[in-house]
């Protein structure tokens, strides 16, 4: 049966624009971007194959373009589409930030590093530094690993944030394997680098966590 002839309430596009993109299901999205799938097979047929032998959705997504191009329903357009819909995606994420308005929202923050994060296949410890009114002046990824961990040195956090005049920061770093609980190294690096930022009176406002899913905040957990 072709998706036209479902009832309305099941089809991807009018479950989407009635209730919105959060209730979709990762394949109902994916072939909404698909429009249609291959022969004998509908559009979200097509998309749960795509996540069956090369998902979860994260794992399909952090492909390159060329990698993307070789799936069978996909190839060498869609893929393209593809790739320019994340890149728009992170651009958008990251367009208040470079617009210099306020970081009011601790979610924004969570999504921004999410964006810059996740995609990495090792550990990455990065900064984002901000003014006094919490408008951002830059984003450093400052310290690379490998899959298990990345050496977090303070002294060097903060003479980058001197280096910036700043006068806050939020911290990040991803978890490769996808895990986003805070280790007690995190826990233990994040009050190392609190005492350092204090001493020439720079605040550390957060340190998220990025894995799959929402992020974690140590802040919100009363850890910062």
């Amino acid at each position: 049966m072709h998706i036209r002839d479902w009832p309305s309430n099941e089809r991807p596009r009018e479950k989407l624009l009635a209730r919105g993109a959060a209730v979709l299901s990762d394949a109902e999205l994916l072939a909404i971007f698909l429009g249609s799938g291959l022969r004998g097979r509908d559009a979200v047929a097509t998309a749960r194959d795509l996540l069956t032998a090369h998902g979860p959705l994260r794992t399909l997504l952090e492909r390159d373009p060329a990698g993307l191009a070789e799936l069978p329903g996909l190839g060498p357009a869609r893929a393209s589409r593809l790739a320019a819909a994340l890149e728009l995606c992170g651009r958008y994420l990251a367009a208040g930030l470079e617009r210099g308005e306020a970081l009011t929202d601790p979610q924004a923050a969570g999504r921004y590093f999410a964006q810059r994060l996740r995609g990495h296949r090792h550990e990455v410890f990065a900064a984002l530094f901000l003014d006094t009114r919490h408008r951002a002046l830059a984003f450093e990824e400052l310290f690379h690993g490998t899959v298990d961990g990345a050496e977090v040195h303070p002294r060097e956090v903060v003479r980058r944030a001197l280096a910036h005049n700043a006068a806050a920061l939020i911290v990040g770093h991803n978890h490769p394997s996808g895990c986003s609980e805070p280790s007690a190294a995190d826990r233990a690096v994040t009050v190392q680098l609190k005492q350092a930022l204090a001493l020439v009176d720079v605040r550390l406002l957060d340190h998220l966590v990025v894995g799959d899913g929402a992020p974690v905040s140590l802040a919100a957990r009363g850890w910062v």
